[in-house]
């Protein structure tokens, strides 16, 4: 019913994906890469004050990183 009765047979693949399945220090570099960038951000939200606009930039870069991990998690 309105083109959900033609599901692919073979799944899509991110580029990314592709990568990370085919290497696993790959994903362990990403994953380190991330808690890295996480750790960082972190540190400077504590450092930095609430209402600036820096604050803003640094918690959605914060939410960014770590949707990454939970995408890069998913891909085994």
């Amino acid at each position: 019913m309105y083109g959900l009765e033609k599901q692919p047979s073979d799944g899509f693949e991110f580029d990314l994906e592709k990568e990370l399945n085919a290497s696993p220090e790959r994903r362990k570099e990403v994953m380190k890469m991330a808690e890295d960038a996480i750790k960082g951000l972190k540190e400077a939200l504590r450092d930095e004050d609430p209402h600036s606009k820096e604050f803003e930039k640094y918690g959605m870069m914060l939410h960014g990183y770590t949707a990454m991990q939970t995408v890069v998690q998913k891909t085994r």
